[in-house]
């Protein structure tokens, strides 16, 4: 059976990659739950509703890449910490406004918490507003 790290890893990737629930759930218990204090994310509550958010947000952000720069387990608390980069340009449509051509690498960091070998919360610790002005969307 894989360790934690291992599952988040997995989860991470797929999550970043634009992947959807279609492919994260199997990471997941299937009532996962999320929170962001980040404004575009306000109303997304559950992890289904995140991993769909960030498939479709690849639609509007077509080269997106991340990079990651820690990830950390806290066997004690059973959760694992992801740090990293998110890089993309706004060229592709669908967004808050026509494509802007305009770029962000955002900071970002990933809370997973487990019960077992499943993903039970995902807390994203994110400047939600400071990619946003970047982006050209405020």
């Amino acid at each position: 059976m894989p360790g934690i790290t291992d599952v988040a890893e997995a989860f991470f990737a797929a999550c970043e990659t634009g992947r959807g629930w279609e492919v994260c759930r199997a990471y997941c218990r299937p009532n996962a739950t999320f929170s962001a204090q980040a404004e575009p994310l306000f109303d997304v509550k559950t992890l289904e509703q995140y991993t769909d958010w960030m498939k479709g947000i690849m639609t509007v952000l077509p080269n997106a890449r991340y990079e990651v720069k820690s990830f950390a387990t806290d066997a004690v608390r059973n959760n694992v910490a992801a740090y990293g980069v998110f890089h993309a340009t706004h060229t592709g449509a669908g967004g808050p406004v026509p494509p802007t051509g305009r770029s962000t690498s955002t900071d970002y960091v990933y809370v997973m918490q487990f019960e077992g070998d499943k993903i039970v919360h995902v807390t994203k610790i994110w400047n939600a507003g400071l990619a946003l002005k970047e982006l050209g969307w405020l």
